[in-house]
C-alpha cells in the first residue's frame, strides 16, 4: 500500500505542525482514490460521551477527505460481541449522507471480539460485492479501549496478506502488544496509543495532515524545468528521458551518447537526447540490426532470376542453391542432388535416389508391394484369415489383453485390404460370437482398433462350436468370404487355452474338408492332442504350443512364415495342365512362337522327328541354357509315336522360347 496514501505517523508534533500551517476555509483532501474502513469499538467498557468523542473523530476525517465515487469511499462497522455493518463503501457518495449515519449508530454494548470484526472487514467490507475497488488503496482504521476477547494475529496478518494497511488506534486500556499483532508496519506509522477519548482527535488531525498534504510543486514556484516531484513538506526536480539534471538542480541538458562513446554503430551515430541512431557511409545500406552497414544489394531490385538464392557482391550478383542441390548451366535453376529429401516419396522404410528420380527398398526380410512404397513379408499374399479366440474364464483378463495383441500382431505381418488379404475375428466360451466379418473392415489399423475394443466373455470354452460357427458362418460369402472359383486361400487360426468342453471331432475334420487350411495354437492347459486334431497337415506346420501366455508374441512370429506361404500368391486361377482347353492354349502358343522364328530360324520339310530336333538343337546351342523346364509325359508303359512325340518337342520348344509356361505333371493316355 502506498505510504504517500495511508502512512500515519505518531508524533504528535507533526500535529502542532498541521495548526500551525494555515489552511483555506474550504480546502479538501486531494489525497486521490482510497477505499477506508472504520472499525470502532461499541463494547459496554466505551461510555457514551467516548462514543460520542468516536462519532465527532470519524465526522472530522470525512469533512476533510475528498468524498465521491471515484476519489475516496468510505465504510463503517462497529463491532462488540457480533459485527454490524453500518454503512458499506458503495452505500454512499455525499459526505452529509455519511455524518447522518454515523450519529444515528446506536453502540453495542458488549463484549470486544475485534479479530472477528477484522476478518468481516476482510470477507465483506473489502469485497467487491460492498464497493471495494481493485488497484485502489484499502485502508482499514480500528479503534479500541481494550484488550481482545479473541485472536487477532492470524486474521490481521491474512487481512494485510490481502493488501489492507490496518491503523490501530488504542486508547486508555487497550493493549499494545494486541495493536502491534493488528497494525501494517512500520509500527511507528500504524499504532497510535492516546490516554484518553479525549486526545483521540490528535490522530485525526495527523491522519488528515497525511491524507491532505500541501503540494508545493502546485502551491509553489518550484522552478523545474521539466518534472517537479513532491514529497511531504519538499520537492525535487527531475528531467525526462534523455537528459541529465544539471549542477543547478532545476534545468536538464540532453545526453550525447554519440560523444560519450556509448553506442555501437559500424560506420556513422547520429545523436538524439538520451538516444542515437545509427547510418552509413555512401554505397551502403543499413542492416535489419540498424547498426552494422552492408553493400547495396543489387538482388534486391528484383531482375536477378535466381531459383534459390541471390548472392549480391560489389560489382552485381550470382545465384546459389540451396544444400543437396546443384547449379544448372544457366546460372540461375538448380537439380536436386537427391529427390527424396525434396519430394513426397512415400517409400514406407528407404527412399533411393539416382540422378533425376528414385526408388523405394524394404528391410531385409520384407518384400516391396505393388504400390511400389509400402513394405510387408507377404507381397500380394491375398487370402482370407478368420481368427477364432478362446475367451473363456481360464484365460484370465490380463491374458486377454496379450491374445489380443497377438491377434494384432498377426495383422501387421498381413497385406490387408478389400483385394488382398481379409481378416474376420470370432471369440467363444460356452457360446460363440462373430466380433467381426471378413468384409467388415478394408485396412490393417481398423482392424487393430477393432480388436483392441473387443470385450471379454469368459465361461466356459465350447471349442467344438466354435469350429461349427467357423465353417457354417464365417467363411460364407454373406460374411465377406470370398467366392470357392476365386481360390483365394481359406486359413482358420484356433487360439485356445484349456481342453475343450464339447466333442471337436466332426467339425475340425469338417473344416479341412471344405479347403479351410487350419493352424492351432495353445497355450497353458490346452490339449496337444485336440491342437493336433485341429490343425491341417503337415502338422507340424500348422500346430504351435507355449506354456506361458507370455511367449505367444513368438508364435506370432513363426506364424508368418506359414501364413505368407508362396502359394497364397492371389487371385490367380490354377488349371489342370492335362485338361483339354489347357493342351489346346499350350499348343496354339506354342505354334504362334514358332511362327516368329520363322525369320531367324529355316525349317527344313523333314519328318516331324528330325526337323524339331534340327530346331530345338539349333535353339539348345545358343544360350538358352540358363531355362529351367521339366516335362514329365506318362503314356501307360507305351512307346510314344511320332505324333505324341512332336508333341513332347513342341513343349520341349515352348518352355525354351517361353519359361514362364512350366507342366509341373501330366498324365495323358
Amino acid at each position: 500500500m502506498r505510504p504517500l496514501l495511508v502512512s500515519l505517523f505518531v508524533l504528535l508534533a507533526s500535529a502542532l505542525m498541521l495548526e500551525a500551517r494555515p489552511k483555506k476555509a474550504d480546502q479538501k483532501c486531494k489525497s486521490g482514490p482510497v477505499d477506508l474502513v472504520f472499525i470502532i469499538d461499541g463494547s459496554r467498557s466505551v461510555r457514551p460521551h467516548e462514543f460520542e468523542t468516536m462519532r465527532k473523530f470519524m465526522i472530522d476525517i470525512i469533512h476533510e477527505l475528498d468524498i465521491g465515487h471515484s476519489v475516496t469511499r468510505v465504510g463503517v462497522v462497529q463491532y462488540s460481541s457480533q459485527v454490524q455493518n453500518v454503512f458499506s463503501l458503495k452505500s454512499f457518495t455525499k459526505r452529509e449522507e455519511m455524518v447522518k449515519a454515523i450519529n444515528e449508530i446506536i453502540p453495542l454494548a458488549q463484549g470486544t471480539m475485534t479479530g472477528l470484526a477484522i476478518r468481516y472487514a476482510m470477507n465483506v467490507a473489502f469485497s467487491a460485492e460492498e464497493g471495494s475497488r481493485p488497484n485502489v488503496p484499502h485502508v482499514a482504521v480500528i479503534v479500541t479501549d481494550g484488550r481482545p476477547q479473541d485472536r487477532v494475529a492470524e486474521v490481521a496478518a491474512a487481512a494485510r496478506e490481502s493488501g489492507i494497511e490496518i491503523y490501530a488506534v488504542g486508547v486508555a486500556r487497550a493493549d499494545m502488544t494486541s495493536l502491534r499483532a493488528m497494525a501494517s508496519p512500520p509500527f511507528e506509522d500504524h499504532v497510535f496509543l492516546v490516554e484518553s477519548f479525549d486526545l483521540i482527535h490528535q490522530f485525526g488531525l495527523q491522519f488528515q495532515d497525511k491524507l491532505c498534504r500541501v503540494d508545493l510543486c502546485l502551491e509553489s514556484d518550484h522552478g523545474c524545468e521539466h518534472i517537479c516531484e513532491s514529497s511531504p513538506g519538499s520537492y525535487q526536480c527531475l528531467c525526462l528521458p534523455g537528459y541529465t539534471l544539471n549542477p543547478d538542480g532545476k534545468t536538464c541538458a540532453p545526453i550525447d551518447l554519440c560523444a560519450e562513446g556509448k553506442h555501437d554503430c559500424e560506420q556513422v551515430c547520429k545523436s538524439s537526447p538520451g538516444s542515437f541512431t545509427c547510418t552509413c557511409n555512401p554505397g551502403y545500406t543499413l542492416n535489419q540490426d540498424k547498426k552494422t552497414c552492408s553493400m547495396i544489394n543489387y538482388c534486391s531490385f528484383g531482375n536477378h532470376s535466381c531459383q534459390h538464392e541471390c548472392v549480391s557482391v560489389l560489382s552485381g550478383f550470382f545465384c546459389r542453391c540451396n544444400e543437396d542441390y546443384t547449379l544448372q548451366e544457366d546460372g540461375k535453376t538448380c537439380r536436386p542432388n537427391n529427390l527424396c529429401n525434396t519430394v513426397e516419396h512415400g517409400c514406407e522404410y528407404q527412399c533411393v535416389s539416382t540422378v533425376g528420380s528414385y526408388y523405394c527398398i524394404c528391410p531385409e526380410g520384407q518384400l516391396l508391394q505393388e504400390d511400389g512404397k509400402g513394405c510387408g513379408t507377404c507381397r500380394s499374399a491375398n487370402i482370407d484369415l478368420v481368427l477364432v479366440i478362446d475367451g473363456s474364464k481360464s484365460v484370465r483378463p490380463q491374458n486377454f489383453e496379450l491374445v489380443k495383441q497377438f491377434v494384432n500382431q498377426v495383422v501387421d505381418s498381413l497385406d490387408v485390404s478389400g483385394h488382398g488379404t481379409r481378416i474376420g475375428l470370432v471369440q467363444y466360451s460356452s457360446r460363440v460370437r462373430t466380433e467381426f466379418p471378413l468384409n467388415k473392415y478394408q485396412n490393417a489399423e481398423d482392424i487393430k482398433n477393432a480388436v483392441l475394443k473387443v470385450e471379454y466373455m469368459e465361461k466356459g470354452t465350447m471349442t467344438g462350436l466354435a469350429l461349427k460357427h467357423l465353417v457354417e458362418n464365417s467363411f460364407s460369402e454373406a460374411e465377406g468370404a470370398r467366392a470357392v472359383s476365386r481360390n483365394i486361400p481359406r486359413v482358420g487360426l484356433v487360439f485356445t487355452d484349456g481342453r475343450s468342453q464339447d466333442d471337436i471331432t466332426e467339425w475340425a475334420k469338417k473344416a479341412k474338408e471344405v479347403g479351410i487350411t487350419m493352424y492351432a495354437v495353445g497355450v497353458g492347459k490346452a490339449v496337444e492332442d485336440e491342437l493336433r486334431q485341429i490343425a491341417s497337415e503337415p502338422v507340424d506346420k500348422h500346430f504351435f504350443y507355449t506354456s506361458d501366455f507370455t511367449a505367444i508374441s513368438q508364435i506370432a512370429e513363426n506364424l508368418k512364415l506359414n501364413v505368407c506361404a508362396e502359394e497364397s500368391q492371389g487371385e490367380i486361377e490354377v488349371k489342370d495342365p492335362c485338361a483339354c482347353d489347357s493342351l489346346v492354349e499350350f499348343q496354339r502358343a506354342t505354334m504362334a512362337n514358332i511362327e516368329q522364328l520363322n525369320q531367324k530360324h529355316i525349317l527344313f520339310k523333314h519328318s516331324c522327328i528330325g526337323g524339331w530336333w534340327q530346331l530345338v538343337e539349333t535353339l539348345a546351342s545358343e544360350r538358352l541354357d540358363h531355362l529351367e523346364f521339366s516335362i514329365i509325359f506318362e503314356a501307360h508303359n507305351r512307346f510314344l509315336d511320332n505324333d505324341k512325340l512332336c508333341f513332347t518337342i513342341l513343349a520341349m520348344l515352348s518352355l525354351l522360347l517361353e519359361p514362364s509356361f512350366h507342366i509341373l505333371a501330366c498324365e495323358c493316355s
